[in-house]
């Protein structure tokens, strides 16, 4: 029997989006930005994106781009949060300096 390739794909994509949630709580609660990697975070959404124009481009567009954009919108919090952490790491070494 052969398995449909989206079901992997959708198995592929909600593995990587299991690890999201924890990933942005821990943004949330260390207020900083060290130890993150933006760069890292940027190339995942670019990878998403060009998952999504496979669809578009090769495959018939199906339930599969959920997926996709279900990773995207979770990347793109944590994005969100380095940007948010960066400025608070900017702001406390401000404060380091004055004293």
């Amino acid at each position: 029997m052969i398995l449909e390739t989206g079901i992997l794909e959708v198995v592929m994509l909600l593995c990587f989006a299991a690890a999201w949630p924890v990933s942005i709580l821990k943004s949330i609660r260390a207020r900083t930005s060290k130890g993150k990697s933006l760069g890292f975070m940027l190339i995942l959404i670019i990878g998403y994106l060009f998952g999504i124009a496979n669809k578009f481009a090769i495959d018939s567009v199906n339930y599969v781009v959920v997926f996709y954009v279900i990773n995207i919108i979770l990347v793109s919090t944590d994005v969100a949060l380095w940007f948010r952490n960066h400025r608070l790491d900017q702001i406390m070494e401000e404060k380091a300096k004055c004293m």
